[in-house]
């Protein structure tokens, strides 16, 4: 049986020319998005398609959190799954600013690598957020106030992460650039006057923050042994140890510079998308119950990390309150229960090359499928809007863990705090 990581390396070179090819001919017939734009007010009739009402947000389904979203900003800290348009200037494989990429989103391929609105787009919405979170690259003076998206498509929380497929900001460098922000921050003094510093910090204390990494940790760099060094290094319990401290330096960084309110994002399980599908030829199982094993380990570890932040007697981080989302948990649900959420199609990206179209990723000006809402996986690697939708609702207002996949309490819980 080929290895999936050789079979991955030869089709990233047989299409990185191609891909290249078209990225230049769609710039030059206008076709790529890589103007800044200022991203119209949500638009509730905008979800193409959407016949499940369980899974549109409308205003009248929106519970909005007094305050929040006014006065307060959302940080975003990631990797693809919610990178809205930082890697579109970048030369890197790891971009969607390019059609069919935002084919049911109001600003065309803004660089989502989804159909529209990722995850956090979504929550921001629920957070009664009135405009999107810009991307770092574009965010700049009064806009700030509201937030900032830092996340990079294929990043991890090592610095070394992704490198093999180009440009991007790893979780050090987003880090870095909140720095960055607060320090910005620091220097409105319309909005924050008398001590800055003091100013600054009980702001950013009301804010709202999401980090989900830990993907391209594994499918990335430790399954990509050809690349990377780390699985001959590390097995998959001292691997997860290792990414965890790393992580725990980087979360309390953020502490550092002021995030006080955090929820953090487990690995989906990712030894089941596409990708993985098209490549693994295992007995017993359509998915790499390898790759699967393997993050489990990172998961459980983050929730107990997540566990040790709360407990009343950690003074790690005093006045902080993290949030855990269960990925994992959250997308086996979606599958094993496709049918009861309006999903047909659990296997196959809507848009893709070859195998459950997860051979190559979607290319430009493909032809993807019609009726996204059927489908669970947009592409090789990423959910369609009507999943996000379906998460970031569940995730933030569900009564129970069992049911929102959040732990120890919801996001709108968190956001009243």
């Amino acid at each position: 049986m080929a290895n999936s990581c050789d079979l991955a390396i030869a089709e990233a070179r047989a299409v990185v020319g191609l891909f290249t090819v078209c990225c230049l001919y769609l710039a030059a017939a206008g076709e790529i998005d890589s103007q800044p734009h200022e991203l119209p007010p949500y638009n509730n009739n905008n979800n193409n398609n959407n016949n499940n009402r369980n899974m549109m947000v409308n205003s009248s389904e929106q519970q909005v959190v007094p305050g929040i979203g006014i006065g307060i900003g959302m940080f975003i800290f990631g990797d693809s799954l919610v990178d809205n348009g930082n890697n579109n200037a970048m030369i890197t494989l790891s971009r969607a600013n390019y059609r069919p990429y935002g084919i049911d989103f109001p600003q065309g391929a803004t660089g989502r690598f989804t159909n529209s609105r990722t995850f956090v787009d979504v929550l921001a919405q629920l957070l009664g957020f009135r405009n999107y979170i810009l991307p770092f690259a574009r965010a700049r003076g009064r806009a700030l106030l509201d937030g900032a998206n830092y996340a990079s498509g294929a990043s991890g929380i090592r610095d070394e992460t992704g490198n093999n497929l180009g440009d991007h900001l790893s979780m050090n460098q987003q880090v870095d650039r909140f720095g960055e922000t607060v320090e910005q921050l620091k220097r409105m003094r319309l909005y924050f006057r008398g001590d800055a510093n003091a100013a600054v910090a009980a702001y950013l204390s009301k804010c709202i923050f999401y980090s989900g990494l830990g993907s391209n940790d594994y499918l990335n760099n430790y399954f990509m042994p050809d690349y990377y060094s780390t699985r001959s290094q590390y097995t998959p319990q001292a691997y997860a140890a290792s990414l965890l401290q790393d992580y725990s330096k980087q979360l309390t960084a953020l502490y550092k510079l002021g995030a006080r309110k955090v929820i953090v994002s487990g690995i989906g399980k990712i030894g089941c998308i596409p990708y993985e599908l098209a490549r693994y030829n295992g007995s017993g199982s359509a998915c790499n119950e390898e790759i699967n094993s393997a993050i489990a380990l990172f998961n459980n570890g983050l929730k107990a990390l997540v566990d040790g932040y709360n407990n009343n007697n950690n003074q790690q981080l005093p006045g902080s309150k993290f949030v855990y989302l269960d990925s994992f948990r959250s997308s086996q649900d979606l599958v094993e229960n496709a049918k009861t959420y309006g999903f047909e199609v659990v296997d196959k990206g809507c848009c893709g090359v070859g195998r459950n179209n997860g051979q190559i990723t979607c290319l430009p000006l493909e032809t993807p499928c019609e009726d996204r809402q059927k489908y669970i996986f947009w592409d090789a690697f990423h959910p369609t809007e009507a999943v996000n939708i379906l998460l970031a609702k569940r995730a933030y207002d569900s009564p129970t863990p069992s049911t929102s996949f959040a732990h120890p309490i919801n996001i709108h819980q968190l956001a009243m705090l």
